[in-house]
C-alpha cells in the first residue's frame, strides 16, 4: 500500500472539520456538535497529529488507511482511576504501550451487549485491520466516547450512551432507531489494561451496557470480520475452545474478564426482565 503524505496545512484543515453522531428518534438523541477543542489546543492537536501521520509513515506504514484516520481524527477521555475527565488526547497516543506506562493514560470506554428475544448474545469478530486486537472475537461493540458533547455528559450516563448508538451503526449498520439510547442498561464499570503486542494495548475504564432488542445487521468490514448469535451454552463451549489454545477461537480480554466475573448471573436477569436489579454503578472494579 502507498502511504500518502499530508502538509501540515491541509492536515490542519482537515483536523477542524466537525463530527456528528447519527440521528436518532429516541428522546436521548444525539447532539450534532463538534468535538470541544479550544483554538490552542485545537493548533497543538493539528501539528502532533501531523507529526504522528509522518511518523506512520515509516513505523506504521502497514496500518489500514481506514484504521489510520481513526488512529488520528478520534479523540478520547482521558479520565482518572475514580472516572473524572483530566483530558483528552488521540486514539493513537492513548493505545500505545510506551505511553500507558511512561503517562499512565487511562480513556474510558464502553462494551455492550446485544441479546436478541431469544436471549442469544450477539458477538462480533474483530476485523483483520484493526489495530488492537485483529481477529479476536468479543462482545457485540467496544469502542470509546469521543471528546465531544454529546459523548461527555454524566448524567444517566447519556454520553456513554450516545457513544455506543453511534458505534453500532458505524460497525454493524444497527440504526439509531433499532437501539434508542434509553434502551440501554448499564450495569457496571471495570478497569483493566491489556496489552495486545509489543506495541499497541489497552488501558481503559469500561462501561458495561446491556440491551435486549431484535435489530437489522449490515457489518462494516473495515471494522468487523464476523458475526454469530450464541447461546449461554454455546458460550461457555467457545470459551473451552479458546482455554484449549484453538487459533480460531481468540477472545478480547475486557470480554474474557466480564465473562469470568459477571455474565453468566447478569444473563439470568437479561432472560427474567431484571436487568435493572444487577446495575452497579457506584462501584469500579479493578481487574
Amino acid at each position: 500500500m502507498t502511504t500518502s503524505l499530508f502538509s501540515f496545512s491541509s492536515f490542519h484543515i482537515r483536523s477542524l472539520l466537525p463530527l456528528s453522531s447519527p440521528p436518532s428518534s429516541s428522546r436521548f438523541a444525539p447532539l450534532r456538535i463538534s468535538p470541544i477543542r479550544s483554538p490552542a489546543r485545537r493548533s497543538h492537536l493539528s501539528f502532533r497529529a501531523f507529526s504522528a501521520v509522518k511518523m506512520t509513515d515509516t513505523n506504521d506504514a502497514g496500518m489500514d488507511a481506514v484504521q489510520r484516520r481513526l488512529m488520528f481524527e478520534d479523540e478520547c477521555i482521558l479520565v482518572d482511576e475514580n472516572d473524572r475527565v483530566v483530558g483528552h488526547d488521540t486514539k493513537y497516543n492513548c493505545h500505545l504501550m510506551e505511553k500507558i506506562e511512561a503517562e499512565n493514560l487511562l480513556h474510558r470506554a464502553f462494551s455492550v451487549f446485544l441479546f436478541n428475544s431469544k436471549y442469544e448474545l450477539l458477538l462480533q469478530q474483530r476485523s483483520k485491520t484493526k489495530v488492537t486486537f485483529p481477529l479476536v472475537w468479543t462482545n457485540t461493540c467496544c469502542s470509546h466516547p469521543l471528546y465531544r458533547v454529546s459523548e461527555l455528559i454524566e448524567e444517566n450516563v447519556l454520553g456513554v450512551r450516545n457513544a455506543a448508538q453511534r458505534k453500532l451503526l458505524d460497525e454493524l449498520g444497527i440504526v439509531a432507531e433499532d437501539v434508542p439510547v434509553d434502551e440501554f442498561t448499564p450495569l457496571g464499570r471495570m478497569l483493566y489494561k491489556a496489552p495486545s503486542d509489543g506495541k499497541w494495548g489497552e488501558h481503559e475504564l469500561d462501561y458495561l451496557l446491556f440491551i435486549v432488542r431484535d435489530v437489522k445487521l449490515q457489518p462494516n468490514p473495515d471494522e468487523v470480520a464476523e458475526i454469530k448469535y450464541v447461546s449461554r451454552e454455546e458460550l461457555k463451549e467457545l470459551v473451552k475452545k479458546a482455554d484449549a489454545g484453538d487459533e480460531a477461537v481468540k477472545l478480547s480480554p475486557w470480554f474474557r474478564l466480564v465473562v469470568d466475573n459477571f455474565l453468566m448471573k447478569w444473563w439470568d436477569h437479561v432472560e427474567k426482565g431484571t436487568l435493572i436489579e444487577a446495575a452497579d454503578m457506584k462501584t469500579i472494579h479493578k481487574l
